[in-house]
């Protein structure tokens, strides 16, 4: 018999004659050391204080004291609106009222002179309209409180004013409850029965945002990871919701799933990591922070495995809370195959300097679209401005939609004239959209851009005169231009002119005063004239870019007084070069 002891000696030197295992191949350049890590996240750091990302320690006490005082006004004037309902006496005391900040300065991420999204609470016995009246009129009364404007017919109604200097975005919603103390923990769903829609939106900017700091691991990552996100997107210019690309809610959603998938992760991994990912993503795929949910209160909920029309969103991006939904919804073919393409650039890109370098957008595309709003004064500008954005992503549809038209690209940026010191002179904003033109269809296409223009300037005169925003003076105007008519680059200062004065055909419409408005009618014909007015080129083959200027008698064409008969008509084709 072998002793214990001789059993172990044996065992140990089987284990040492033992094959070892042959070591597992790693593809690729190895990872990061920690302090290579370090050394990148240093540098991200300088880089985006450079651009002016971080708010100093004043800037931020200056934020918190704003919307303290706001929330100090609101409270007053809810118990104002107690006492003018004749409500017993305990109800005034004990109505409460909430105000919380939500959006980038909520999650951490707010740059210099950013705004502050506020949502305000208050109890179901108030009405939606009072807030929009009568608390408008309380705020107007503020001395701090400047250029103040009310927009309820928004998917989302909301008041936008100047406070002391900082832009605040405020959002109402109520309650079916008598109170809302301080303590309410608006992230139960139990607050959103019997709530109407209005206020579920409102409620969701908060619970969203909510959410999306609790479901990250690592909230000091997440910040720097997002805020190098978003100005990656506005440096290339694809921030921009209204515009058909992604807000700051859905870069949001996309950098938390990254910071879910690699939870240890540092911050610049992180970033390295959702160029990665998303240039991999397969859309329309949809991206979700956590599982879909459905509390059963009758609320519209994101869901393609039961709602058809949610199939054909183009970038799902759902939201965390209840009702979820589909923050990217204003994303058409176009922005998403720009904003892919933005991506896999920066999938590329070895240095953080050339990740955020401005395109230039006069080089980019042969073919333009300048379209151009104008007021008769500063005061009216940017309401009309407002108005006539937030309907520039359907006229994008509309130009996608031709067949003729692959691409048709908004630029974010918009070009303000500069002022002329001159009370009395109209005041001009100015966008362009970039267009790609389809050669397939013959060699000499003629391409009329006329209706899908005409139709853009009569949704926002139909618009207009619903909301009853029209004032004398207002405009808007849309014609072709090509790379060769701009003088020069766009300049960084805006207020410089950058589109050349050569007179070209253009489809406008001015807005009626107020008092001829009702006595109007807009009419069409179907036949046009031919100017003689064309632009050839010497060689290659060529299309025609038309575009047919159709007025109805009582419109004014815009910039000048008199009005054109209805048989006026201008049609002018534009021969250019075919795509290389």
């Amino acid at each position: 018999m072998t002793s214990y002891g001789e059993r172990s000696i044996r065992i140990q030197r089987t284990r040492r004659t033992a094959p070892s295992r042959p070591k597992q191949k790693v593809y690729g350049p190895p990872p990061p050391t920690r302090d290579e890590e370090c050394a990148q996240e240093n540098d991200l750091i300088e880089i985006l204080k450079s651009f002016g990302c971080f708010e100093s320690y004043v800037e931020l006490r200056h934020r918190e004291n704003v919307v303290q005082r706001l929330e100090s006004l609101f409270k007053e004037w809810l118990t104002e609106m107690c006492l003018q309902m004749n409500s017993p006496d305990i109800v005034p005391q004990k109505v409460g009222g909430k105000l919380v900040p939500f959006g980038s300065h909520h999650l951490g991420v707010a740059s210099k002179g950013a705004d502050i999204d506020v949502l305000c609470v208050g109890p179901g016995f108030l009405q939606r309209k009072d807030f929009f009246s009568s608390f408008v009129r309380k705020l107007k009364r503020q001395r701090e409180v400047k250029d103040i404007r009310v927009i309820e017919e928004a998917f989302v109604p909301v008041v936008k004013l100047t406070f002391e200097g900082i832009e605040i975005d405020l959002v109402f919603a109520r309650v079916a409850r008598y109170r809302v103390p301080q303590e309410m923990d608006l992230l139960r769903e139990d607050w959103l029965q019997g709530t109407d829609l209005h206020s579920v939106r409102s409620l969701n900017g908060y619970r969203v945002t909510e959410e999306i700091l609790r479901l990250v691991p690592n909230v000091q990552n997440f910040r720097l990871a997002l805020r190098t996100i978003k100005l990656w997107a506005k440096q290339r210019n694809i921030y921009s919701n209204s515009l058909g690309f992604l807000g700051g809610i859905s870069w949001a959603i996309l950098v938390a799933r990254i910071c879910q998938e690699y939870p240890n992760a540092s911050a610049s991994t992180l970033v390295t990591q959702f160029f990665k990912e998303y240039n991999m993503w397969k859309w329309p795929n949809p991206i979700m922070l956590r599982e879909l949910k459905d509390c059963h209160f009758n609320l519209p909920v994101w869901d393609a495995r039961v709602n058809l029309a949610d199939r054909s969103h183009s970038m799902p991006i759902i939201t965390p809370a209840y009702p979820m939904q589909n923050t990217a919804f204003n994303v058409t073919p176009s922005t998403l195959t720009i904003m892919k393409e933005e991506i896999q650039r920066g999938h590329t890109i070895a240095c953080w300097s050339q990740l955020f370098e401005k395109p230039n957008f006069l080089r980019k595309y042969k073919h333009y679209v300048l379209l151009q709003a104008t007021s008769a004064t500063e005061e009216q500008h940017p309401a009309w401005v407002g108005l006539v954005e937030s309907r520039i992503r359907h006229l994008v549809i509309n130009l996608e939609r031709n067949v003729l038209v692959t691409r048709a690209h908004i630029n974010v940026q918009s070009y303000p004239e500069c002022s002329t010191g001159n009370a009395r002179a109209p005041v001009r904003t100015k966008w362009l959209i970039g267009l790609v033109f389809n050669e397939q269809g013959g060699r000499h296409l003629s391409i009329d851009l006329t209706p899908n223009l005409q139709r853009f300037s009569d949704i926002v005169h139909s618009v207009a005169c619903r909301c009853q925003m029209f004032r004398e003076g207002m405009s808007t105007s849309a014609r072709y231009m090509s790379q060769k008519d701009f003088s020069w680059d766009l300049p960084q200062e805006p207020g410089r002119r950058v589109i050349s004065e050569e007179p070209q055909p253009s489809v406008s419409t001015a807005a009626p005063s107020p008092t001829s408005h009702q006595a109007t009618k807009r009419s069409r014909s179907p036949h046009s004239e031919t100017s003689s007015k064309k632009f050839k080129s010497d060689e290659g083959p060529s299309e025609e870019v038309c575009l047919s200027q159709s007025k109805s008698g009582g419109l004014k064409r815009a910039h000048t007084p008199e009005s054109e008969s209805p048989s006026k008509r201008v049609r002018t084709d534009l021969l250019r070069p075919a795509e290389t």
